[in-house]
């Protein structure tokens, strides 16, 4: 095999290692229905995974340390808050498998591997969404996700950036108090509005295409998105959620902005990868992203607030 096909597929059975593991270490903290569930996805994951291993005669493979951290706070975290944990933890693995298969399939498609890779894609596609699916209604609903996301990341890199601008300017936490929740709850309310009224925009044109399409006697699709006033309130909350956490130094007493970035990068790289993880993308990637965007933010808003104080004395 050429060297990018062969770090792929190496890539691909160590995560189909990793998925086996994980399906048995949550077997053994389930109960019930999900309990069975769980053997049946056992059953197919090992199946899987000793094709893939075989099909690229790949040794067996071993956990390194990142994914047998992983690997043990996904468990620790399903422990704590049950099969609801679990169900969404199963749902993100699904979506990242589908990402990482349809990756596979566009390098191997044209190859002798081909025929045997649709095979088994079917399998994965059909066998196990059925089986999660069969579950229970799906947890992870993508237009919460985004909105959860975009409101809580809004609210943390704006008010964090907020945050280090006042300390530069005002030089007073009292001052940066009053100015920081102002600008929190003026934000929240903002970032609900044009969430209302974007998702209201939504809705209506779907609304004239589902009467455009039952007019011409098309199929109508039944699936309902989140209301208007429901997606405001997510991302509305989600953002306070976000503004709070580097407020939470400065009503403290905090006389420096320190606590509040090493506090908004330490949620923002938890949250950053936890969507991530919901969402199949990228974890690495999406964390960096979100902390380089974050930085910047607080080191324009702390050279602008440092410029205003030089410039106009704004200090008590």
């Amino acid at each position: 095999m050429e060297e990018a096909p062969r770090k792929l597929s190496e890539t691909l059975v160590l995560d189909e290692f990793f998925a086996l593991r994980l399906y048995e270490r949550l077997r053994q903290i389930s109960t019930g229905s999900m309990a069975e569930m769980l053997d049946r996805l056992v059953v197919v994951e090992a199946r899987h995974y000793h094709f893939w291993q075989t099909l690229f005669a790949l040794e067996h493979p071993r956990l390194n340390l990142r994914r047998r951290l992983k690997l043990e706070v996904i468990v620790g975290i399903c422990r704590v808050f049950g099969p609801s944990a679990v169900h969404l933890t199963l749902e993100g693995i699904e979506i990242f498998g589908i990402r990482k298969y349809l990756t596979l399939w566009d390098v191997y498609k044209e190859t002798s591997f081909g025929a045997k890779i649709k095979e088994v894609l079917q399998d994965e596609f059909e066998h196990e969404d059925e089986i999660v699916t069969g579950f229970g209604e799906r947890k992870i609903n993508p237009e919460r996700v985004r909105g959860i996301f975009l409101g809580f990341n809004d609210g943390l890199v704006e008010i964090l950036g907020a945050v280090s601008g006042f300390y530069a300017a005002l030089k007073d936490p009292r001052l940066v108090v009053v100015a920081g929740v102002s600008v929190a709850v003026a934000g929240a309310l903002s970032m609900a509005a044009g969430a209302y009224a974007s998702t209201g925009s939504e809705r209506e044109i779907e609304s004239v295409q589902k009467g455009k399409a039952a007019f011409l006697g098309q199929p109508v699709a039944s699936e309902v998105g989140e209301s208007s006033g429901r997606v405001a309130l997510i991302v509305g909350v989600s953002y306070l959620f976000g503004a709070f956490l580097p407020m939470f130094p400065v009503l403290l007493g905090s006389s420096t902005p320190l606590w509040s970035v090493l506090g908004g990068a330490l949620a923002a790289t938890i949250v950053s990868a936890v969507l991530a993880f919901l969402s199949g993308m990228n974890i690495p990637r999406r964390v960096f992203a979100n902390l380089s965007i974050m930085g910047g933010a607080v080191l324009v808003s702390y050279a602008i607030g440092s410029l205003a104080h030089r410039l106009w004395g704004l200090s008590l």
